[in-house]
């Protein structure tokens, strides 16, 4: 299906590049290097439709909120035309709050408790009564931390940058960039069934073990490791907000019906770096 990639930075640029040049078509407020079909957009400030778009088609929608409320979502929705056949949602796992690692599927009850998470449900409800009232089908992807090249945390390792020790860190959830991009292409096809998927690796070691990892493989000396009380005192609200919301998130849905197999972060981690 002819495909509008809506959003072409890290995670979008991989599924516009990987989609057939001749079924596709990316949309971004910066300019990317590229040779598929390309439209400089701002979505804040569009007036009308500016993209050309056959009759039936799919939506990859991978921009963050504009507010508390999404406005850019409201104005893109208001502004597409025709209707897609399906839109592909890029959420957060942070939906669900804080959940003090308990494990969560996508019948878990949403509990955002932070300024990133709030907005997210606020557009996936905004999607959902969207879609109920066009007859689009809607997919949403629950999504954890993303890395990949050049998101790795090696400038951090690098300048000693501290880690909460293991043994007070909380279970980690991730997913390698080229593999959120399968699930992304899984999603627009119409074979798949709409509804909402938890996508991750699987694997829930802590963040802690993820920088020890890449500090061995890029030949780095070990993290440096404090106490979570001492966290409370050198780390920034935003980065202790993240830090404070545990859960683990099943990803059973994701690799039976979207039928994605992610790498594990070891082979994830050595990928980025080669």
């Amino acid at each position: 299906m002819f495909t509008l990639v809506a959003g072409t930075g890290y995670t979008g640029h991989r599924v516009l590049e990987r989609l057939p040049i001749t079924e596709v078509i990316g949309a971004s407020r910066s300019p990317i290097e590229t040779d598929r079909p390309f439209h400089l957009v701002d979505f804040d400030a569009l007036n009308t439709s500016v993209f050309d778009l056959p009759a039936r088609y799919a939506v990859l929608y991978t921009c963050p909120p504009g507010d508390e409320n999404d406005a850019r979502l409201q104005h893109f929705l208001t502004h597409l035309s025709p209707t897609p056949a399906r839109f592909v949602y890029i959420s957060t796992t942070g939906v669900y709050g804080n959940c003090h690692g308990a494990v969560v599927n996508e019948d878990a009850p949403l509990n955002p408790d932070s300024r990133m998470s709030r907005p997210r449900v606020a557009a996936e409800n905004l999607l959902c009564e969207w879609a109920g009232r066009t007859g689009c089908d809607l997919l949403i992807l629950r999504v954890p931390g993303i890395y990949g090249p050049g998101r790795l945390g090696v400038e951090r390792i690098e300048q000693g940058g501290a880690y909460i020790a293991s043994d007070e860190a909380n279970p980690g959830n991730r997913i390698h960039v080229d593999d959120l991009a399968t699930c992304c292409i899984a999603a627009l096809s119409e074979e798949t069934e709409a509804g909402v998927y938890n996508v991750g690796d699987g694997d829930h070691r802590t963040a802690t073990w993820f920088a020890d990892e890449v500090a061995r493989q890029a030949g780095l000396p070990e993290p440096r490791k404090i106490s979570r009380a001492q966290a409370e005192e050198e780390f920034s609200p935003a980065r202790l907000a993240f830090l404070a919301s545990s859960r683990i998130v099943d990803t059973t849905r994701m690799r039976e019906v979207l039928g994605v197999t992610p790498r594990a972060p070891e082979e994830g981690i050595r990928d980025s770096l080669s």
